[in-house]
C-alpha cells in the first residue's frame, strides 16, 4: 500500500483549503489537518509589497502560529502555504465581494500572471529543523467578456480564491497555457514540497 511518511513523520497540514487537503491525498501522503486561528495573520498585502516575498511571509507567520497549536504533539512535520496571484506586481488575495471579483478576473483577462505560494514547514518538536520556499507558476488566460466574467462570479467559485478563480473547476475553460506546477495554481506545490520535506527528514513509503 502507497503511504507516504517523512522518516516516520505525518504531515499536520495547518490549512483549511480541502483543495490542498485533496492533493496530498491524490498524492498518498499521509497527514492529518491541523485547525489554527489566522484570523490576525490573513490581511492584504501592504502598498508595494513584492507578491513572492508576502506569500513567503504569510506561510512563515502562519507557520509560527500553527507551531503553538501543535505543541505537545511531537512526530510531525507541521506545513503551511499562502497562495497569490501576482498581476503585473499587484497582489490578489481572495476577493471581498463580486465586485472585486470581477475587478480581478478583467485584470487577469488576455494577459499571463504570476501564481506564487509561499511554504514554510518544520518538525512540530523542533522548530529549528525545517525549510522554506516560494514556487511561482506562470498562468495564460484568453480574452474574457464581461458576460462570462458575471457568469462564472454567480457560481460562486471565486470568492475563497486567490486572484478569483479555481484553475480546478469551471475556470478552466479561461487557461490557455500553464508553465509550472499545475498543483501550485490549486494551492500547493506538492511534488516541490514533497521534495524539500525528503531532503529535511527523510522518506518512506
Amino acid at each position: 500500500m502507497w503511504i507516504k511518511t517523512f522518516g516516520g513523520r505525518k504531515i499536520l497540514l495547518a490549512s483549511a483549503s480541502p483543495r490542498r487537503a485533496e492533493l496530498l491525498t491524490r498524492a498518498g501522503v499521509d497527514f492529518e489537518v491541523l485547525r489554527a486561528d489566522y484570523s490576525d495573520i490573513e490581511t492584504g498585502a501592504p502598498e508595494g509589497a513584492d507578491p513572492a516575498v508576502f506569500a513567503l511571509e504569510s506561510a512563515r507567520l502562519k507557520l509560527g502560529r500553527a507551531l503553538e497549536t501543535a505543541a505537545g504533539r511531537p512526530g510531525f512535520a507541521v506545513v503551511c502555504a499562502d497562495t497569490v496571484v501576482d498581476a503585473a506586481g499587484l497582489t490578489l488575495g481572495k476577493p471581498a465581494d463580486a465586485a472585486d471579483a470581477r475587478r480581478m478576473l478583467r485584470s487577469l483577462s488576455g494577459c499571463a500572471h504570476k501564481v506564487h505560494t509561499g511554504v514554510a514547514f518544520s518538525a512540530s518538536d523542533d522548530p529549528s529543523r525545517g525549510a522554506f520556499f516560494v514556487d511561482t507558476t506562470l498562468v495564460a488566460f484568453r480574452d474574457l467578456d464581461d458576460a462570462m466574467i458575471a457568469a462564472y462570479v454567480e457560481t460562486g467559485e471565486p470568492f475563497d480564491k486567490a486572484g478569483a478563480y479555481g484553475i480546478q473547476e469551471r475556470a478552466a475553460l479561461f487557461v490557455e497555457k500553464v508553465d509550472g506546477l499545475y498543483s501550485n495554481v490549486v494551492g500547493l506545490p506538492v511534488s516541490a514540497l514533497v521534495s524539500a520535506l525528503e531532503k529535511t527528514f527523510g522518506i518512506d513509503i
